[in-house]
Parts: C-alpha cells; sequence; structure tokens
C-alpha cells in the first residue's frame, strides 16, 4: 500500500510579545539594550528585530498591571534569559537604559534579575 501523507504546514517561531502600556518605550529599551531595530512600528504595537530572525513585540494593554514578583498576585506570563560576559557591567547598562534590580536576587554572583521599564522581570545569566 503507497499511501501518500502531506508534509506538515511550516511554523516558525516569529516573536514574542509583551503587553505593557506603552509600546514605544519597552521598545526603545530592548532596542537599546539588545541592539535591535524596529521592524513595525503601530500607535499600539512596536515589532524588533531583524528580516529572517525572530523578533521582540510589545503590545499596549491600556488595564496593564506590572507583574508583582516574587509576590504571585499578579504573576508574570513569561520573562527574558539574556546572556552576558560581565554582570556588573551589563547590569550597570541595562538600569542606566530604564531597567530597575528586582529586590530579590537568588543567585547574584551568577544570575542577576531586573524588571523591565513596564515591570516585567528579566534575567542576566553568566
Amino acid at each position: 500500500m503507497n499511501s501518500h501523507v502531506p508534509p506538515p504546514p511550516a511554523i516558525r517561531y516569529l516573536a514574542v510579545t509583551f503587553d505593557c502600556p506603552d509600546p514605544a518605550e519597552l521598545a526603545r529599551f530592548y532596542s537599546e539594550a539588545l541592539s535591535l531595530p524596529v521592524a513595525l512600528s503601530t500607535d499600539g504595537f512596536v515589532l524588533l528585530g531583524r528580516e529572517g530572525s525572530p523578533g521582540l513585540g510589545f503590545y499596549r494593554v491600556d488595564d496593564y498591571q506590572p507583574p508583582t514578583w516574587p509576590d504571585s498576585t499578579v504573576q508574570k506570563q513569561a520573562h527574558l534569559e539574556l546572556g552576558v560576559d560581565d554582570l556588573d557591567a551589563a547590569q550597570a547598562r541595562l538600569i542606566a537604559l530604564g531597567a530597575a534590580e528586582a529586590g530579590v536576587q537568588p543567585l547574584p554572583h551568577r544570575r542577576r534579575i531586573l524588571l523591565d521599564p513596564a515591570g516585567h522581570p528579566f534575567c542576566i545569566t553568566l
């Protein structure tokens, strides 16, 4: 019996999109932090990325509430892990761009937890 099964449809990873109160401001932070250009911008959405590579999106939510990590009153839905060569230098640069240091730092010698300008936790890791 010779039956032909069609291949599965191609699925590509395009982007991770974060809810936030101000897409332009959050995109500015990540654009400068990761050297990513703006690929698309509207009043309510900004996408950062390069042709052929996954990007980061930022979507306006009018009643946005930032995560209250480590308290779970308002849970985080996702977070980024960014690799760095120098924790202190990377942390200083990201704070200068608008990040804040999280109050809880479980492994500060290997990883730092920061909050982006919209309150999303993200990690910088050696």
